[in-house]
């Protein structure tokens, strides 16, 4: 039962009203991924010390401003919780952090020497015109330098906010490309403005300023290691699932 400033939702109400928004599966899964962490959490012996729970309260709370006691305290009723649920919600979010490391902090780094290629960036200025004779009339005139790429690109690029930049789109990696166009761009030389490309947006003249080499940043490494748990979890639930839809029907 939740007391909602003096309106009672009973749970059956809130299990109803997730029913109806087809929200239902979404927390179910999310409660199932849950107990899969705790358990591997607990299978590995990791451990999150209160030392940790406390230093990330006290994160939370310079992040809320809540300076005070009473402010926390207060903060927590308006969030329907007690400081046993935040302690544990803490606790739950710190053994997922640990657990990812744990699992995944090797293999991120061995992922990212073995295909480096991959994050390697190029920092791209592109026009996109709709039509053939345009990019190429474009293309010659910038050869033979009767107008700049910059300004072909306040003038004909189809994209308004491209053409305020002068065409600039920025650092762009190998994955982000299409991998037709990947192979060409990184095979040009720096300040190289490219012969038109074709794709289903229209005619793209691409302008290559420099390229940057690979580096495993940590924004890098926290996308690497999101995306290989995440695999792994619901790997797991997929795994859970299926075997729990077995053992029912072996039952019948």
């Amino acid at each position: 039962m939740i007391n909602f400033s003096g309106i009672i939702i009973e749970p059956e109400e809130l299990i109803y009203f997730l029913k109806k928004r087809i929200k239902l599966k979404d927390f179910c899964q999310q409660i199932v991924q849950q107990k899969i962490i705790s358990q591997a959490t607990a299978n590995n012996q990791i451990v999150v010390t209160t030392e940790e729970i406390q230093a990330e309260a006290n994160r939370i709370r310079r992040q809320y401003r809540l300076e005070q006691a009473s402010d926390t305290y207060a903060w927590l009723n308006d969030q329907l919780i007690t400081p046993e649920d935040w302690e544990v919600g803490i606790r739950e979010q710190l053994e997922t952090a640990k657990l990812k490391e744990f699992l995944f902090a090797t293999k991120v780094r061995d992922f990212f020497n073995q295909n480096q290629h991959l994050f390697e960036k190029a920092l791209l200025y592109q026009i996109i015109v709709p039509y053939q004779s345009l990019a190429w009339e474009i293309f010659y005139q910038i050869e033979e330098e009767e107008m700049s790429f910059y300004n072909a690109a306040h003038l004909y690029d189809i994209n308004y906010s491209r053409r305020i930049q002068c065409g600039y789109v920025g650092e762009v990696s190998r994955a982000e490309l299409k991998p037709d166009f990947s192979s060409q761009i990184f095979d040009c030389q720096p300040n190289t403005v490219m012969t038109p490309l074709q794709s289903e947006e229209g005619y793209h003249i691409f302008l290559v300023e420099e390229f940057i080499p690979a580096e495993l940043t940590d924004e890098l490494y926290e996308k690497l290691l999101d995306q290989m748990f995440e695999q792994w979890l619901n790997a797991e639930l997929n795994h859970l699932l299926f075997n729990q839809s077995n053992g029912d029907k072996s039952t019948d």
